[in-house]
């Protein structure tokens, strides 16, 4: 264990001088500061930074501290995980050893977990899950828990036990939340009809983060009016899109204002999301990727946002629209 905070102080960060701190101390080397220190403050009153690294898919102790090691050296701050990841253990094993490499604290970084869907609506589960999750990570609280997806494991899509075990689901987050375990509660994968259910009887704590897929190709237009009206804020996963036939990477229109900045089309997707607010946990091992999504200190012109909001529809990953 290398936490030293008590959990409970739960507006510890919420001054403009505080937020600037978390997010700015100790770089190592200063690469790509001014992207890597901004943040969003959540509605619960803490900030997040507004690009963190993603860890789907990521396994083995050696291949994740390389990531991790590379990713703090040149400025990352954020590190989104989840129990179906089962990669916590190793990540917390090596924040273990490089925090102290970078001279960082635990109030330096902020770590996200998520909820598994087989433990929706099981108060007892939940907790058991929180605590494996703040063991495996060596941590004495979690910055962002989210609920990963509306349904429930081995409950059919369509059936309304998913809206009652949601419920459920909440509630129990909201006690631990409100016993310094998790400092911010969320969502991912939920609709606007699964916010507003939420929003009618949310338990004293609004959902902080909805994270889902966003990128050009699917824009979800309709949620982020209604999750920026709610003060709920939109973090994408997906933002390049998947290895298919119809590769957002490969989109010549993608190919040509990439070209046209001067940057690859990963850097121009993740600085579309951003310029507009949303955060990214963009997923990378190779070095090189690890630098490249977070140099991003450059602008995307107003016509060259609006033909990239623009292209054609295409959803690449799960889609939860028709989870009751």
């Amino acid at each position: 264990m290398f936490i030293e905070e008590a959990p409970n102080e739960r507006l510890a960060h919420t001054s403009t001088y505080n937020m600037y701190l978390l997010c700015m101390n100790n770089f190592s080397d200063g690469f790509n500061m001014s992207i890597a220190s901004e943040c969003i403050q959540l509605s619960s009153g803490y900030s997040m930074p507004l690009i963190g690294i993603g860890t789907y898919k990521i396994h083995g102790k050696e291949t994740i501290y390389e990531v991790i090691d590379e990713s703090l050296k040149v400025g990352f701050r954020s590190i989104d995980t989840a129990a179906v990841y089962r990669n916590e253990e190793e990540i917390g094993d090596a924040l273990k050893e490089l925090l102290p490499k970078y001279n960082l604290r635990r109030e330096d970084i902020f770590v996200t977990t998520k909820l598994a869907p087989s433990e929706n609506g099981d108060p007892e589960g939940i907790q058991r899950s929180v605590l494996k999750s703040l063991k495996s990570l060596g941590l004495s609280y979690i910055d962002l828990y989210l609920i990963h997806w509306p349904g429930a494991a081995r409950i059919p899509e369509n059936s309304q036990q998913n809206k009652d075990l949601r419920a459920c689901t909440w509630e129990k987050l909201v006690e631990l939340h409100n016993k310094g375990l998790i400092r911010s509660i969320g969502v991912s994968n939920y609709t606007v009809d699964h916010l507003k259910q939420l929003l009618n009887n949310y338990y004293g704590v609004k959902p902080a983060v909805n994270q889902v897929e966003c990128h050009p190709h699917y824009r979800q237009e309709e949620l982020i009016k209604f999750c920026n009206a709610e003060g709920i804020h939109i973090q994408a996963y997906s933002s390049l899109g998947t290895s298919t036939n119809t590769n957002l990477l490969k989109d010549p229109v993608v190919n040509i204002i990439a070209s046209e900045i001067n940057v690859s089309p990963a850097r121009l997707l993740l600085k579309w999301a951003l310029q507009q607010g949303i955060g990214v946990i963009p997923k990378a091992v190779k070095k090189e990727h690890i630098r490249d999504n977070i140099n991003l200190n450059f602008i995307i012109d107003t016509k060259q946002m609006k033909i990239l909001s623009s292209l054609p529809q295409i959803k690449y990953a799960w889609d939860p629209k028709n989870v009751y």
